[in-house]
């Protein structure tokens, strides 16, 4: 089983004058800019997703189901790959649609745990009647694998106000895991998605719950100089928000799945990549997204 995920910025579905219409791959205060980036940002997102050819792909940043729909039914095929018989984007907490999606080629069971607030996940926090994750954790059966599929705060605009969101987030995960499995060692679950770690890593990270010896950082098993997954222009950095953290067993199951980092769609001004880019790609836009896709190999799934 191959598995992407991908936070695939801001994809929202519009009709303007009646005319369907996809958002690109911008922030909103990315403004100003010609609407043909925005169709060739999509066009570049799906052929980025069909160099990974994957069984299941979980996408952060849709804004509703229909947007989904639309891209799984209209774009995705002009990129060479047939629609994906499963699609599902569950509404999340985000009031502005950052919803987290799921595509797959195998039949799925997909649980959203955007309602659970603090106290019924037993996790101690000053507001335990709020639901714990600002988007959500979406829970998704396939084979014999639990995929956790998270999307946790950004660190801006207040890196100190984010970090305890972002560590009750990390610690409602684990209780998830844990209410799931008896003996979390021995299961075979994987948590992936858009953490949201910012670049100093001398920091406490806001993860610690999650990062090993609870999971094990597939990430690890690259180079430290290749495990970066977005380029912030306004800032010049690169960082590693995107994570691949997978139960031990699994991990000893599929001890030579080392993730694979697509970064063919990113704009040519994250000058670090330099293998090559899909046609099309320009030096901010147009691009897939401002994250490079993670792939993730697990034979006989």
């Amino acid at each position: 089983m191959r598995i992407v995920s991908f936070n695939i910025q801001n994809l929202r579905l519009r009709h303007p004058d009646g005319v369907a219409r996809l958002d690109g791959a911008r922030d909103r205060d990315e403004v100003g800019e010609p609407e043909t980036l925005d169709a060739a940002d999509r066009r570049l997102a799906a052929a980025l997703l069909a160099t990974s050819d994957a069984d299941l792909v979980v996408l952060q940043e849709v804004f509703d189901s229909e947007t989904l729909d639309w891209f799984n039914r209209h774009v995705l095929p002009k990129a060479g790959l047939r629609p994906y018989p499963y699609a599902v984007c569950l509404p999340g907490n985000d009031g502005r649609g950052l919803d987290i999606a799921v595509l797959s080629r195998r039949a799925v069971r997909v649980t959203s745990h955007a309602a659970l607030t603090e106290a019924e996940l037993g996790v101690r926090s000053d507001t335990p009647d709020l639901p714990v994750f600002r988007r959500d954790c979406v829970e998704i059966e396939i084979g014999q694998i639990i995929v956790f599929a998270c999307h946790f705060k950004a660190p801006h605009p207040d890196p100190s106000a984010a970090w305890p969101v972002r560590r009750l987030e990390a610690a409602a995960v684990r209780a998830l895991v844990e209410r799931r499995f008896s003996q979390p060692e021995q299961g075979l679950w994987l948590i992936l998605g858009d953490l949201n770690e910012p670049w100093d890593a001398d920091a406490t990270p806001a993860i610690a719950p999650l990062l090993p010896p609870f999971s094990v950082d597939l990430m690890a098993r690259l180079p430290e100089s290749d495990r970066w997954t977005y380029y912030d222009f306004h800032s010049d950095r690169y960082g590693q928000p995107d994570a691949l953290l997978a139960a031990p067993a699994l991990a000893t199951r599929w001890p030579d799945s080392v993730p694979v980092v697509l970064r063919s769609g990113l704009g040519f001004e994250a000058t670090r990549h330099r293998a090559g880019h899909l046609p099309g790609v320009g030096r901010h836009r147009p691009h897939a997204s401002d994250h490079a896709a993670l792939l993730l190999s697990l034979p006989g799934a």
